[in-house]
């Protein structure tokens, strides 16, 4: 046994509980995909206060998710190597401090600055959460119910911010957006340096600065010029040369991890677990459901229907409770049925529920068009998303717990802003051919029905692929055995 191993079963002896452990993790979860919605209600109160362009708008939000994406790996990895306690904190710090910048701000420059600080805590967050479930919980039924609850956690957070976002910028300012997280995070780090004192498992080894350079400025890159496709379409410079030198870094990386790097940044080691590889591809192509999802049925209920922004969050409140319930019930199901049953389900909800979606149209009403179909999708969200996090971090070594949390969630980001900005091309395109020079709910329908078919077509894309996922049911790996002997923890 080395002494990492004896000083990480003698410091778990001395964790918090396990709820209280449970619970800061997911609070920290639903925080970090919360401030990636609840400003969107918000944007138009900042822009008449702070004098933003249209262009220049956008970045309140593209600068969280450029920023939230690109450093991912780089706060997975650094979790390992200082602890996720530390990570966390510091995390946590960083977050509540440009939240508390964002919400005195009295110049634009200022809050786009903050909002891209705010990706960066945000960054060292997620993956943090993901390496404290992982060396916390290291029994499978224990894992895979910390899995569906931080899985849930972050759907509601996605979820809550459409509906928080409004009524708090309606009842308050929009001011109050960011300062929440202020009196939150301060509470959050009080927790997180008392129950997380044993789970610190970070190693004296030195940071690959190279890939660390190369690995974040691609993915940033990429992301970005992603994100502008949307406003210049994909042949353009904007986007064409951002994208080419993202993926150009990219490459540069992985010979970076693969030939030079002492201490890589992300081990490529990892992809020689069928579940890591296959997990965090498939996680790739999920992370377009949750935006087919949310962001163009909350369109479709405004655009089309005619409700206003805080109607359509209400309308959508069924779909994020039954995510919640589904997530933390078919998650304890990992290891008994492993993780292909639990995707093959999820990805007929996706086909049904997106089929039937794109069917509505202006003359639909919302229990005939939208409640059935959003029902069928959240289930299909809460088989599929706890169990491809599983699959893409279970078989991960102890000591790169925070990487592969950094990886898998990379991964639905990346895939995420890259369906964003196809389906968001997709739909605008689809709605200006139908439209005839007038935009109309009628036409604007077509393009979210397209939006719902290429959804769809994802659903079979995932359930094609997860024929590649292993067999066995993610029991306890062999570097966990002798861990887990005290260190396994159960779940209330």
């Amino acid at each position: 046994m080395t002494s990492v191993d004896t000083a990480t079963r003698r410091a778990r002896q001395h964790a918090g509980p396990a709820w209280m452990i449970m619970a800061l993790a997911c609070a920290c979860q639903f925080m970090v995909i919360l401030d990636s919605s609840i400003v969107n209600l918000a944007l138009p109160s900042i822009r008449e206060d702070l004098g933003f362009t249209a262009t220049g708008l956008a970045w309140v939000v593209n600068g969280y998710l450029l920023t939230f994406a690109g450093f991912m790996l780089l706060g997975g990895r650094a979790a390992d190597l200082v602890g996720p306690r530390r990570m966390l904190v510091a995390g946590l710090l960083v977050f509540s401090a440009s939240s508390l910048v964002g919400g005195l701000a009295t110049a634009a420059e200022v809050l786009v600055a903050a909002r891209v600080a705010q990706g960066v805590g945000a960054a060292m967050m997620a993956p943090a959460t993901l390496a404290v479930i992982n060396t916390s919980f290291t029994e499978p039924n224990a894992r895979a119910k910390a899995f569906g609850m931080w899985s849930a956690a972050g759907g509601v957070g996605g979820m809550a911010g459409a509906i928080a976002g409004g009524a708090i910028t309606t009842g308050l300012s929009w001011r109050w957006v960011f300062l929440i997280n202020v009196p939150i995070g301060a509470v959050l780090i009080a927790v997180a340096m008392a129950v997380l004192a044993g789970t610190r498992t970070g190693r004296r080894e030195p940071l690959d600065l190279a890939g660390a350079i190369t690995g974040t400025a691609g993915l940033a890159a990429l992301v970005f010029g992603v994100m502008q496709s949307a406003d210049h379409g994909w042949s353009s410079a904007l986007v064409a040369g951002p994208v080419v030198a993202g993926l150009l870094l990219l490459v540069v990386f992985t010979v970076v991890q693969a030939r030079f790097a002492a201490v890589p940044t992300m081990p490529l080691r990892l992809f020689r677990s069928r579940a890591v590889a296959v997990g965090n591809g498939m996680l790739l192509l999920f992370g377009a459901i949750p935006i087919a999802m949310w962001y163009f049925t909350s369109l479709f209920l405004q655009n089309v229907l005619g409700h206003s922004a805080l109607q359509a969050g209400l309308g959508q409140t069924p779909a994020a409770v039954t995510f919640l319930v589904i997530a933390r019930w078919a998650a304890p199901l990992l290891p008994r049925t492993g993780a292909r049953p639990l995707v093959l389900a999820g990805s007929a909800c996706f086909l049904v529920g997106f089929g039937w979606l794109a069917q509505a149209d202006a003359a639909s009403g919302y229990l005939a068009g939208v409640l059935g179909p959003t029902l069928l999708v959240a289930i299909g969200i809460g088989l599929t998303f706890p169990t491809l996090m599983a699959a893409a971090t279970a078989d991960a070594p102890e000591g790169d717990a925070g990487i592969a949390g950094g990886l898998a969630n990379t991964a639905g980001q990346v895939g995420g802003a890259i369906g964003l900005a196809v389906l968001a091309t997709a739909a605008g395109t689809r709605a200006a051919s139908e439209a005839g020079g007038r935009l109309s709910p009628a036409s604007l329908a077509a393009g979210y029905d397209l939006v719902f078919l290429l959804a769809a077509g994802l659903g079979l894309a995932i359930a094609l692929v997860s024929v590649l996922l292993p067999r066995h049911r993610f029991t306890r790996s062999p570097h966990l055995q002798e861990s887990s002997v005290s260190g396994g923890r159960p779940l209330p």
